[in-house]
């Protein structure tokens, strides 16, 4: 049998003859890279890879050394690619992604517009992000708020995107592919539901309950502690104003302590919710591309080939330009069996190197990929 040390030191051998051929294959695709700059050439030909790995699968040995080499060299030309991404940045081939940097959003005069009525969450996230100096609207849907955007009836619109315990908002999602607007910044609003009934009642007077189907769930244990029934309705507002029309004290609703307010309540129990941590991210929405100078995080979508090891290609662009993914989401791709689409979020700005030569690789080798925002 072999010395172990033996072994050990031809591996290191090796290993420094493959370092050296690896840089000396790079150093070559620097010249790739140029001769495309020049002559106007995308970096990425699939074809020419692949007939190149099937070329050199035929060299090994066996199939286990075969399927080695498919791996290794994809993994080369991958890395090759990335690195033919940054020259052409650095040459000032797509190297502006488009975004207006700006100190802080414009918040006196505009128009803002929120989903639902009064005493929604979104209201608050409204009010509390844009204070007192802006305009405010409502309407029944998202779509019709990113069509106020888009049509330039609103200069914003707050959408919820996410909750910490119920996760994303999807038909958002969807509607800010389909929409030309972006993302220009975030806001937490800290959901708190509160047991709300008619003015002189009690908690005792309370024999059903309305609300929506997600609010009672978070609210769940409290309510079956008291064995009410409960009555679904479209939102905690709606609900909220509903039992503001009633003269039954027996009836209660779960809201807001704004929605209370609003619509004249009495406030029977604050949170009922078992989760005191519970909170709703919204998004503010723009047609504009812009975005703060402190902002450091982008939000991207896209589709991809269907093919193995395809979404990992796409998210070693940010690993490749040292980004810090935080969030990755998948949607039903419509009229598409089984094809999804991908929303990533990762840390960075629009005018960052790295960011840059992510971005160009992704758009490269994704199908449809959208930059949703920088915020």
């Amino acid at each position: 049998m072999r010395d172990l040390v033996e072994s050990r030191k031809e591996i290191d051998e090796i290993d420094d003859e493959i370092v050296k051929l690896f840089q000396r294959r790079m150093d070559v695709c620097k010249d790739v890279a140029t001769y495309k700059l020049q002559n106007g050439k995308p970096v990425l030909d699939r074809q020419r890879e692949l007939d190149k790995i099937a070329t050199l699968k035929t060299k090994a040995a066996d199939k286990f050394y075969a399927h080695g080499v498919e791996e290794l060299y994809e993994q080369i030309m991958a890395m090759s690619r990335k690195m033919q991404y940054k020259l052409l940045n650095e040459e000032g081939v797509n190297n502006d992604i488009g975004f207006d940097i700006v100190k802080e959003l414009p918040k006196k005069d505009v128009t803002v517009v929120y989903q639902g009525i009064p005493g929604a969450y979104s209201q608050q996230a409204a009010h509390e992000y844009f204070g007192e100096e802006a305009n405010f609207c409502n309407v029944t849907t998202f779509r019709e708020a990113m069509k106020y955007v888009r049509d330039g009836k609103a200069d914003y619109a707050v959408l919820p995107f996410e909750n910490s315990s119920a996760g994303i908002v999807t038909d958002v999602y969807d509607l800010l592919v389909e929409f030309h607007n972006y993302i220009v910044d975030t806001f937490d609003v800290k959901i708190e539901h509160c047991l709300c009934g008619l003015p002189g009642s009690t908690i005792d007077d309370i024999r059903d309950v309305y609300s929506h189907p997600q609010a009672f769930m978070q609210s769940n244990s409290f309510i079956e502690e008291h064995g009410w029934g409960k009555v679904n309705l479209a939102n905690t507002a709606i609900s909220a104003r509903y039992i503001s029309e009633q003269t039954d004290k027996s009836r209660g609703c779960i809201a807001s302590e704004n929605a209370a307010k609003i619509y004249g309540l009495e406030i029977l129990h604050k949170g009922i919710n078992f989760n005191s941590t519970n909170t709703t991210k919204f998004i503010i929405i723009s047609k504009e591309k812009m975005a703060r100078f402190d902002a450091n995080l982008i939000c991207i979508s896209f589709e991809m080939p269907h093919t193995s090891g395809s979404l990992y290609q796409m998210l070693s662009h940010i690993i490749y330009n040292d980004l810090n993914m935080t969030s990755i989401q998948s949607r039903p791709i419509p009229e598409q069996k089984w094809e999804y689409r991908f929303y990533v979020e990762f840390e960075g700005k629009s005018n960052q190197a790295g960011v840059v030569n992510a971005l160009s690789g992704i758009n490269a080798e994704a199908i449809n990929m959208k930059i949703l925002g920088n915020y």
